[in-house]
C-alpha cells in the first residue's frame, strides 16, 4: 500500500515547494497539502486539499483518519523575526503543532514524522565557524528556544515511545518560487528581487555578516532523503545539521554584479543584526552526510545564476 502524507503548513515558503516534490514523487492523490487558509491558490488548486489549524489536534486527527495518513511533515511555524515580535504566539503555534504531532504518532495514528528545526538553535556561546552536531546551545530568540527545546522532545519521544520522528536544522533557504517569509535570512532572497527591479538594495544586515545558506532545490532534496532514508541510519533523532554554503551580503552583492554591473547595495542593519549575531557563520555537517549520504549540488554561483535567470523570466 502507497504511503499517504500530510502536509501541515502547505502554504508556506517551505511547505509549497516540499508539497509539488513530493506529488511529484508519490503521485497527487496520496499527498493532501494543508494550511491555516486558502492564501496559495497554486497549493489549493493542484490537488487535494484541507484546511487545518497546526493549533488544533482534533482537526489534524480527523485528516489523518478521514485520509489515512502515516505521515506528516509539521512545517507550520512562526519564524525569528516575526517571533521576535510576537513572543507568545510563536511559542504556542511552534510547540502546540509539533506536540499535537509527536502525540498522533505515539498513539499509532502514523508511522512516521518530519519537523524542521533550524540554526537558530545555537547562540552566541555556540562556536561560530564549522559549528559542530554535538555543541553549546543557548538561543536568543524565541524562534531559537521553541526550536531547540522541539529537539529535545523528539528525541524524548522516539526514546520512550519508538516515534519514528526526523530533523533536520535549516540554514537560511535560498528560493525564486515564493516570497520571503520573516525570517532573519530573508535578505538573500530580497536582494535578487531588488537587483532586478530597483538595480539597488539597502540591507538589514551588515556587509561582513556570514551565515550558512542553502538554495531551496537543495533543502527540498535534503527533507526527502532523509525521510526515505532507512529507519537504521537514522542515529539523530534530536535534529541533524545541515549545511550547504556561507555567505556574507558582500559576496552575495559581487555575485550579482557579475550580471548587473550597475547594483548597488547600502546597509542599514537593524534588530535582525542581532539575531543573525548570536547564529553560526559555517555549518559542519559530516553526521548527515556520513548518515544518510547528504550532499548539495548549488554553490553561490550557481545560486545567483538560477535566482536572476528565474526571476527575470518569472516577470
Amino acid at each position: 500500500m502507497s504511503s499517504k502524507i500530510l502536509i501541515i503548513g502547505a502554504c508556506g515558503q517551505i511547505g509549497s515547494e516540499l508539497t509539488f516534490k513530493l506529488r511529484e514523487l508519490y503521485g497527487d492523490t496520496n499527498v493532501i497539502a494543508s494550511d491555516i487558509s486558502y492564501n496559495n491558490l497554486d497549493i489549493v488548486n493542484s490537488g487535494l486539499f484541507e484546511i487545518i489549524d497546526a493549533m488544533d489536534y482534533k482537526s489534524i486527527q480527523v485528516c489523518v483518519e478521514k485520509h489515512n495518513i502515516d505521515t506528516i511533515y509539521l512545517m507550520a511555524a512562526m519564524l525569528s523575526a516575526t517571533g521576535e515580535k510576537y513572543p507568545m504566539k510563536a511559542w504556542d503555534l511552534n510547540m502546540t503543532s509539533l506536540f499535537h504531532v509527536l502525540d498522533l504518532a505515539k498513539a499509532k495514528f502514523i508511522k512516521k514524522v518530519f519537523w524542521p528545526s533550524s540554526i537558530a538553535v545555537f547562540g552566541p556561546s555556540t562556536p561560530k565557524d564549522n559549528t559542530p552536531q554535538y555543541t553549546t546551545m543557548e538561543p536568543t530568540t524565541v524562534y531559537g528556544i521553541t526550536k531547540q527545546v522541539g529537539e529535545r522532545w523528539c528525541e524524548y519521544y522516539h526514546q520512550k515511545y519508538d516515534v519514528d520522528v526526523r530533523s533536520i536544522r535549516y540554514p537560511g533557504i535560498i528560493s525564486w518560487k515564493t516570497l520571503p517569509g520573516g525570517g532573519t535570512t530573508d535578505y538573500a532572497v530580497e536582494i535578487y528581487h531588488e537587483a532586478l527591479k530597483n538595480k539597488k538594495y539597502d540591507c538589514f544586515l551588515s556587509e561582513k555578516t556570514a551565515l550558512p545558506m542553502l538554495f531551496m532545490d537543495d533543502a527540498i532534496k535534503a527533507t526527502v532523503d532523509i525521510m526515505q532514508a532507512k529507519a537504521s541510519d537514522i542515529k539523530i533523532r534530536s535534529s541533524y545539521n545541515l549545511s550547504g554554503i556561507s555567505f556574507t551580503p558582500e559576496d552575495i552583492t559581487a555575485s550579482i554584479k557579475k550580471h548587473i554591473p550597475e547594483f548597488e547595495i547600502t546597509y542599514s542593519p537593524d534588530f535582525r543584526q542581532q539575531i543573525a549575531d548570536s547564529w553560526p557563520s559555517s555549518i559542519a555537517d559530516s553526521h548527515a552526510r556520513k548518515d544518510w549520504n547528504w550532499k548539495h549540488s548549488f554553490d553561490l554561483e550557481a545560486i545567483t545564476k538560477e535566482m536572476l535567470s528565474q526571476l527575470k523570466s518569472k516577470n
